[in-house]
């Protein structure tokens, strides 16, 4: 993600801003295609938000509750992995 943001900060705004939305939004509306049909749907509409995070702030906020949620997850797998008794 760095390195976008590096390539897009050497683009004028309203150029920049047009990218962003362009890709942002395909790559959330591919994503939501891939919910019903075969494909990484939930992975493409967080790149996209991820993206879109870049110039919208509900994008952004958005982004940041499902990296919560996703954080809480792997939390609760760990803590359900680590009470297994051992035989």
């Amino acid at each position: 993600m760095e390195k976008l943001k590096k390539i897009l900060a050497n683009l004028p705004h309203p150029i920049r801003w047009a990218l962003i939305m362009l890709i942002g939004f395909a790559l959330v509306i591919l994503g939501l295609i891939m919910l019903v049909t075969p494909g990484p749907g939930l992975l493409f509409i967080f790149f996209g938000l991820s993206i879109l995070a870049l110039e919208i702030k509900w994008a952004r906020e958005l982004n940041q509750q499902g990296l919560q949620g996703l954080e809480r997850i792997v939390a609760r797998i760990k803590q359900i992995f680590r009470r297994r008794p051992k035989n």
